[in-house]
């Protein structure tokens, strides 16, 4: 399973089809990715055959401009907004994945996501879990996509 490639192809198309953004992947890690400090995170937990935690990771300037481009108006400060923005990202991406999965016979349900907003985020949880970091790189910034996870067998 490639789940790095998977991860890549949704949020690309999430980003191509509903925020015309050009965005680029950069190479993905399996160690913290510290070059970016985000203001704003949504996760969204899975369930089934995968479990796990989905998260978008973005500084204040990227998610300011994602959401504008989302919503096709100007937004200038972080607030439910953009939460709902980067929130709905996370859902659609999560949606690839799920998808994804399915075409290989696993079953993954998708939660409600959370965010939030603050200064220095960090996650935690999923104790022994694999985890994948990708950031990518937009016009006014980084931002990664993170996928902790347990894939049953």
């Amino acid at each position: 399973m490639e789940l790095e490639k998977s991860l890549v192809d949704a949020t690309l198309e999430v980003f191509a089809s509903m925020i015309f953004i050009d965005i680029e992947p950069q190479a993905a890690s399996n160690e913290p990715v510290t070059e970016f400090a985000p203001n704003i995170s949504s996760l969204i937990g899975l369930a089934g055959d995968m479990k796990g935690i989905l998260a978008i990771h973005c500084p204040e300037k990227v998610a300011l401009e994602i959401t504008s481009s989302m919503l096709g108006m100007e937004v200038d400060e972080l607030g439910e907004d953009t939460k709902d923005a980067i929130g709905e990202i996370a859902n659609m991406v999560a949606g690839g994945l799920k998808v994804s999965l399915a075409e290989e016979e696993k079953n993954i349900e998708i939660a409600i996501p959370t965010t939030v907003i603050g200064k220095s985020i960090r996650t935690a949880g999923l104790s022994g879990a694999s985890r994948v970091m990708i950031p990518f790189v937009s016009p006014t910034g980084r931002f990664g996509i993170e996928l902790r996870y347990l894939l049953e067998t």
